[in-house]
Formats: C-alpha cells, sequence, structure tokens
C-alpha cells in the first residue's frame, strides 16, 4: 500500500493550535512514528508536508498536490484540536464512502487509549480532502488545550493507534522513536528566530537571537523591529502578514529601480542604510551599489541572487 502521510502544519505561516501542548511539535512527533511504522511494516510512504511555502493555501496545495502526483492510494492529514480547554476526544473527518470506512477503524483504535469518541465527520470544508484525488481523512488526535486529553497522550500510543487503524497490524520489531521536541519549545517561534537572524533582525543590544524557541522579551522586541521595517504594525505578534513579509523577502526575487517596492524595499533600504519609505529611488540605488561595490559585486544597483547571497546567504 502506498501511504500520504501529511504531517499538519510545521510549515510557516502554516502553523498549529496552540494550547498546553504545541501542535506543530505533536503532529511532527506522532506523524514521524506513523511513517517509520508503516515503512516497517512493508507499506511505501510519501511525506506531504512542505519544506516552505509562501502562504497557508501554498502549503495546503502543495501537501495535496504531491499526494496526487505519487498517486498515494490513502492520505492520511494529523493534527491536534484546540478550543476552549473544555472539549475534548478524538474525531476524524472524512468526505467519501472509502474515506469513512478508513476512518473509522483509525477512530476505533485512538478512542481505546481513553479519549471521548467525537466520531466520523464529514470534511467537505477541509481543503487536504477536498483537493486529494484518493480516499482520505484528517485525524484529529485529541484537544491540546484541555487537561483531560493532555493527561491521556503518548506520542508511541497514538501512533500505534493510527498504524494499527490503517493496516490492523503492528510492527513485529521496536521501530525507532522519534525525540519528542516538547521541552516546552514552540517549534513556530524557533524558525521565526532562526529567519530573523538570517535577515540579520537583532535584539535590542543589537545582538543575534537565542534560537531556543521561547517567545521572550528579546524575540518580541526583534519582531517589532522587523514590523517597523517592512512597514507593518508594531506589536510583537507574530500575524500572518509578518511571515508573508518574511516569506517575500527569503524568496529573493530579483530587485531593480522603478520596478520593485513595498517591504522587499523596506528591508533592503534598512539593511543598505538608507532612508526607509518603500520607494526604490536613486538615494536607494546608489546605496546598493555602494554596499555592490563593498562585497567585489557588480555595481548595477539590481539585486539579483548574487547580491541576495550576500545579504542573507
Amino acid at each position: 500500500m502506498r501511504y500520504g502521510i501529511d504531517i499538519g502544519h510545521n510549515c510557516s505561516p502554516d502553523t498549529g493550535a496552540r494550547g498546553i501542548k504545541f501542535e506543530d511539535n505533536l503532529t511532527l512527533d506522532v506523524g514521524n512514528r506513523v511513517i517509520s511504522k508503516l515503512k516497517a511494516l512493508g507499506h511505501e510512504v510519501i511525506s506531504c508536508k512542505p519544506d516552505r511555502a509562501t502562504s497557508v493555501k501554498d502549503s495546503l496545495s502543495q501537501r495535496c498536490n504531491k499526494a496526487n502526483a505519487n498517486k498515494v492510494e490513502v492520505f492520511v492529514s494529523i493534527h491536534f484540536n484546540a478550543f476552549n480547554g473544555q472539549a475534548n476526544g478524538t474525531e476524524v473527518f472524512a468526505t467519501s464512502d472509502n474515506g469513512r470506512r478508513i476512518a473509522k477503524p483509525v477512530l476505533d483504535e485512538i478512542i481505546k487509549l481513553g479519549y471521548f469518541n467525537r466520531g466520523v465527520k464529514s470534511g467537505s470544508h477541509l481543503f487536504v480532502l477536498r483537493n486529494t484525488n484518493m480516499p482520505a481523512i484528517l485525524v484529529e488526535c485529541c484537544f491540546i488545550d484541555a487537561q483531560k486529553d493532555i493527561n491521556l497522550f503518548d506520542p508511541e500510543a497514538t501512533a500505534n493507534a493510527i498504524v494499527k487503524g490503517l493496516t490492523g497490524k503492528l510492527p513485529t520489531t521496536p521501530v525507532p522513536s522519534v525525540p519528542d521536541e516538547e521541552q516546552n519549545i514552540d517549534t513556530s517561534i524557533l524558525r521565526l528566530q532562526k529567519s530573523l537572524n538570517r535577515l540579520k533582525i537583532t535584539d535590542r543590544s543589537n545582538k543575534p537571537l537565542v534560537e531556543n524557541g521561547q517567545l521572550n522579551a528579546e524575540t518580541k522586541f526583534a519582531i517589532e523591529r522587523f514590523q517597523g521595517i517592512v512597514g507593518l504594525e508594531k506589536t510583537g505578534i507574530v500575524n500572518e502578514a509578518t511571515w508573508n513579509a518574511i516569506n517575500l523577502i527569503l524568496a529573493k526575487r530579483i530587485i531593480r529601480q522603478n520596478h520593485a517596492g513595498g517591504p522587499v524595499v523596506r528591508y533592503l533600504q534598512f539593511r543598505v542604510g538608507v532612508e526607509v519609505d518603500g520607494i526604490y529611488g536613486a538615494q536607494t540605488e546608489a546605496a546598493i551599489k555602494r554596499f555592490q561595490r563593498q562585497n567585489g559585486l557588480l555595481a548595477d544597483g539590481i539585486i539579483g541572487p548574487i547580491s541576495w547571497q550576500k545579504l542573507i546567504g
């Protein structure tokens, strides 16, 4: 059997819910265990999580496209719920009769762990179920903001339940476990810190951020600094607009005078030390040419691949 396993979120700006635990951490842990166990049973597994995306929709589209292109026979998207701290239990979504037949045993195995049975539900509103060509399910393993569910949660047991629900069996030999990334590390904040360091956005002491996955005062200061540079409201909160600006810069598109403006030009102006107004005028061109000469590049005022390499690697 060829399975497409979609580890939910984990691709900024497509990041998961937060509660007592972080969804990105749990989907990654459980998803990797599921992949290892299915392979140990002799199945072919296609990991559908993208490495990078320009938007949430792009992230979701890439997951579907990879499953469709590889003609997987069953698509499984792994997620965790969050709502009001009181809702709890497991639910599995599907859109077709075949999908519901796959969903039921997966749900049955997970609720054996003690979770409340929320049932197999229609997933017609879910992008990854509507845009995949094969029977597909989306598993909401439990609620990460409900202490009742967190007390029950174990990544190994959850992965076993999903695999047994899909295949009816488990590997007879132990499968190396995936390290638990918990330890209060928010992987979305860790990725943010790495991105800001790459963009040379420093803390209040003009030092690189400590990449620890903690949304501390220095990280919030750097977020506000970046937001101010690219022309966003300085909230210190990482919203979709902030991630979009980061990804727009990291896309390293060719920038030239009279053909560019907005957040990327504002970032370039910050880096070359001129007034930040988002307009690529004569002053900005002169500063960019000076930067290029200082770095041994052709001083043509065009920010292409080599200039971007010098700026952000």
